[in-house]
């Protein structure tokens, strides 16, 4: 199941896109991450690198 991301709860910071080995999250129009769920491979890394948590499998 592709990565969700809590747009209430993210901050912005990048850091998630920056660890995606894919390169399936990117930060959008709205300043927050978004993820391209054909090509999220489920891997987890965005999750354990969230600062606040937004993210989640």
């Amino acid at each position: 199941m592709p990565a969700k991301v809590d747009k209430d709860t993210c901050i912005g910071c990048g850091a998630c896109a920056g660890v995606c080995p894919v390169g399936a999250i990117a930060l959008q129009d709205d300043g927050k991450a978004g993820v391209d769920e054909g090509t999220c491979i489920d891997c987890g890394a965005c999750v354990s690198t969230c600062p606040v948590s937004a993210i989640s499998q």
